[in-house]
């Protein structure tokens, strides 16, 4: 097991039991550890992950079902390509206030 805070190891081990081709979120995750509110928490712990592969945080987007980011080499292109890979459906869309193209789950 990767070294890290009481924190991050928590989140780890949930996130590796994601199965292949399916999501969760920040929030879930948080949740599912009895921190509901440290949705951001779990996102920057995504953002520590020692081993990107192994342990899936390309598995874990954001509640609004953008993708989030990626601390893999590749960033958000790379979990992209994994979820692809893994039959997740992923579209695009265009966030109004910002306008910028981002990567988000066909729901």
């Amino acid at each position: 097991m990767p070294k890290g805070t009481k924190f991050q190891l928590q989140v780890w081990q949930k996130i590796r039991k994601i199965k292949k081709g399916t999501v969760k979120t920040y929030n879930q995750i948080a949740r599912s550890i009895g921190k509901p509110k440290a949705a951001r928490a779990v996102a920057n712990a995504c953002g520590k992950n020692p081993y990107p592969i192994k342990i899936p945080c390309h598995r874990v987007i954001r509640s609004d079902g953008s993708i989030g980011g990626y601390s893999g080499q590749g960033g958000k292109r790379k979990k992209a390509e994994l979820l692809k890979k893994e039959k997740v459906k992923l579209a695009f869309f265009n966030y109004k206030t910002s306008r910028r193209n981002k990567l988000r789950l066909e729901l």
